[in-house]
């Protein structure tokens, strides 16, 4: 019997090799046990902001924490570019892999230098990562290094995190990098029987990098 992922466990994560040891048990349930019975949002809300926000030349994508692939799913339903997965767990990226969504799948920690060459890539999506216990502020200056000139950002950030982790005032740092953001908050879960999963907010953050 598998158990199921429980939201407490996931924030409780400190270290990355911790992400590599919850993802390895939850990989081939983490679609059923958690996104579906919990009702899981992110995924196609970031996808829909995504292609609200896109342009022609926005490509190829990289999806960050691409995880299961959840978001790949959507964006591949809706668009013909070019999409990367990037995750640092192996097991959750053989589940993306299933998925077909992919051009390619990239095992690697983003919070370290990223194996991407500079201004290689067209835009940046990302669900369910930047929060407690995954990834922090600070990746998001890999991520500008990696993606071209214009190109767009659009990622979910836990709200409960987003001044005490530090988001804010990396934000306000590189200011003069990026345009200003727009911040579009939502449920990360639809209404949901467990009271937990209903107060989890999530700010979508859409922003480009300066020419």
């Amino acid at each position: 019997m598998v158990n199921k992922i429980k939201l407490d466990e996931a924030y409780s994560l400190q270290t990355p090799d911790d992400s590599v040891k919850l993802y390895k048990k939850w990989a081939k349930s983490y679609d059923e046990d958690f996104a579906k019975s919990s009702n899981y949002l992110s995924p196609q809300k970031i996808s829909n902001f995504f292609l609200k926000n896109s342009k022609n030349t926005d490509t190829p994508i990289l999806d960050v924490g691409a995880g299961t692939g959840l978001v790949g799913k959507f964006l591949k339903i809706n668009n013909k570019k070019e999409i990367i997965g990037i995750d640092i767990s192996s097991d959750m990226l053989h589940q993306a892999k299933l998925k077909k969504c992919y051009s390619s799948l990239i095992e690697a920690d983003i919070t370290k230098k990223i194996p991407l060459e500079d201004n290689s890539i067209g835009a940046v999506v990302s669900a369910g990562t930047f929060t407690h216990g995954h990834v922090g502020p600070d990746a998001l200056d890999e991520l500008l290094r990696i993606v071209k000139p214009g190109g767009l950002f659009v990622l979910s950030i836990n709200s409960k995190f987003f001044v005490k982790a530090g988001f804010k005032e990396k934000f306000i740092k590189i200011n003069n990098l990026i345009s200003t953001p727009l911040f579009e908050k939502f449920s990360a879960h639809a209404k949901n029987i467990n009271k937990i999963y209903n107060e989890v907010e999530i700010f979508a953050c859409i922003f480009r990098k300066k020419l």
